[in-house]
């Protein structure tokens, strides 16, 4: 049996990890802003982790969920003038009204299906920020108004590594919970077998829906975060490239796995960075490691590693 650690554990890991780094290896501004676009893009992805780790229902267009919130936090204070804050939480309600709504027809797809049903939703999310410019800025995006607490302006990039550390600490707590309730197991058994799950009593359609929006609130979160946190959106936040970058994310780091959700994130994130002294070969390099990634570890890395792991520690 592979190596699992506990709930508590995973949250007490992620919690250590947030709080040593800036002592260890974040000197400078630049690298706090790095940490920070790690956290947001593992919160994004413990959602998609959810859905197709989890539940096995395969999205391609989470990266429009993701948009309705940087976009709702960025569209609302420029047009109704409403706090920041005010408008990233609306536009995290926005998104999990779109996501019942659009939920129930397209989540009777299966398989190939209903990736191509979520890829139309997310290009449909695009296109629309796209050609809305009076609204959305168009192609050239539109600048975040920076969210104010106390007088106080969130705007250093040492203010949001905490925010987003905070909030992907929060998403690991809520995703644990749902996972070890009665919810999580009828997620479980989606994933195994929908027709089993059904002979079983459990009402597919509606956990379902259930995972399904509860996806989209952390692709919204972590969208709002984004906005605020970078002051500026363009449309790419919610293209196709970027959803398929999420389920790159949770397939390298481990589908199933809420740990490898961060993991995924962080390793798509820094090495990139890291890369860069590859200059024009930076991109090849980044996919040969990809492919070597899911080579020789296929489950991802972080189930691959414990599952390695455990082999040694057993007699």
């Amino acid at each position: 049996m592979a190596l699992k650690l506990s709930p508590a554990v995973l949250i007490l890991i992620a919690t250590v990890l947030i709080v040593v780094l800036p002592g260890l290896v974040l000197p400078s501004p630049y690298y706090y802003r790095v940490g920070a676009l790690v956290f947001i893009s593992a919160l994004a992805v413990i959602g998609l982790n959810l859905l197709m780790g989890y539940a096995g229902q395969v999205s391609l267009g989470h990266a429009g969920f993701f948009a309705i919130g940087a976009y709702g936090t960025a569209i609302l204070p420029a047009q109704l003038g409403w706090p920041p804050l005010l408008a990233a939480a609306t536009g995290v309600v926005l998104a999990a009204a779109l996501a019942f709504a659009i939920g129930r027809p397209i989540l009777r797809l299966r398989g190939q299906h209903l990736a191509v049903a979520t890829l139309g939703i997310g290009m449909l999310i695009t296109m629309v920020l796209n050609a809305e410019v009076a609204i959305t800025g168009g192609p050239d995006g539109m600048a975040v108004a920076r969210a104010t607490v106390f007088g106080f302006k969130l705007r250093a990039p040492e203010t949001w590594y905490w925010i987003s550390g905070g909030l992907l600490i929060l998403g690991v707590v809520a995703a644990l919970n749902l996972l070890n309730s009665p919810t999580g197991r009828a997620l479980r058994a989606l994933h195994d077998s929908e027709v089993a799950a059904e002979v079983l009593g459990i009402d597919v359609t509606r956990y379902k829906l259930v995972v399904f929006v509860a996806a989209s609130v952390y692709a919204a979160v972590a969208g709002a975060a984004l906005a605020l946190f970078s002051g500026h959106v363009t449309p790419d936040v919610g293209s196709f490239l970027r959803s398929v970058e999420f389920v790159t994310m949770a397939v390298i780091g481990g589908l199933g796995s809420i740990l490898g959700s961060i993991v995924g994130a962080a390793v798509l994130v820094i090495l990139p960075q890291v890369l860069t002294v590859f200059q024009e070969y930076e991109t090849l390099v980044l996919g040969v490691m990809i492919i070597l990634f899911m080579i020789f570890l296929r489950g991802g890395i972080v189930p691959g590693l414990a599952a390695r792991l455990t082999a040694r520690l057993t007699p």
